[in-house]
């Protein structure tokens, strides 16, 4: 167990670790995305899909080994946010067609105000409230998923492969409203007694 110096203590754990794996290994897709090596895009799907499990071990790990923080808490959906938004801004360049872009703008959108509303929920000590949900789970596996096929194919793959990528990003769209509304319907009873005081 690491501990840096400074004021508060940050503990590096394993889970925190994996959790700071994650955020590392953005840039490296980005390069391989954007490189010439034989099967560069497959390179940084196959990467991508590895970043996005330790989503799940660092979870595992923390539980496990009872590594729960603050510093995970607060690591783990910013590392998250960076790596589908990073992939979703290098896809939307690569599909810049309006039916594509805007399922894009929408999940992107909705985890921004995600993070955001948590933030907030917790300077009330309310954070539990807007915790992950099954909606949002299921969310980020179809988001993943599509991720990773669109990130894996070009022109020489077979087209229902990339249609199945381009279904799956509104399928992910859709779940990401529906458990955005469900998070602000958590949170705003919340909203109404901070308003009336």
């Amino acid at each position: 167990m690491i501990r840096t110096t400074g004021d508060p203590i940050i503990i590096l754990n394993a889970a925190n670790i994996v959790t700071c794996s994650r955020v590392l290994m953005i840039p490296v897709v980005i390069v391989l995305h954007y490189s010439t090596l034989p099967y560069h895009n497959l390179l940084a799907a196959g990467l991508f899909a590895i970043a996005s499990l330790t989503d799940w071990l660092d979870g595992y790990l923390a539980r496990k080994l009872n590594q729960t923080s603050e510093f995970g808490a607060f690591l783990d959906p910013v590392a998250d946010k960076l790596l589908v938004v990073m992939a979703l801004v290098l896809l939307a360049a690569n599909h810049p067609y309006i039916w594509f872009v805007l399922p894009t703008a929408v999940i992107i959108a909705r985890e921004v105000f995600v993070s955001a509303l948590r933030e907030w929920m917790a300077t009330s000590n309310q954070r539990n409230l807007v915790k992950v949900g099954y909606i949002g789970k299921v969310k980020t596996t179809i988001q993943m998923i599509a991720i990773i096929v669109l990130m894996a194919t070009d022109e020489t793959w077979p087209q229902p492969i990339l249609w199945l990528g381009y279904v799956l990003i509104y399928v992910s769209a859709v779940f990401s409203l529906w458990s955005m509304i469900q998070y602000l319907s958590a949170a705003l009873p919340t909203l109404r007694a901070q308003k009336k005081d």
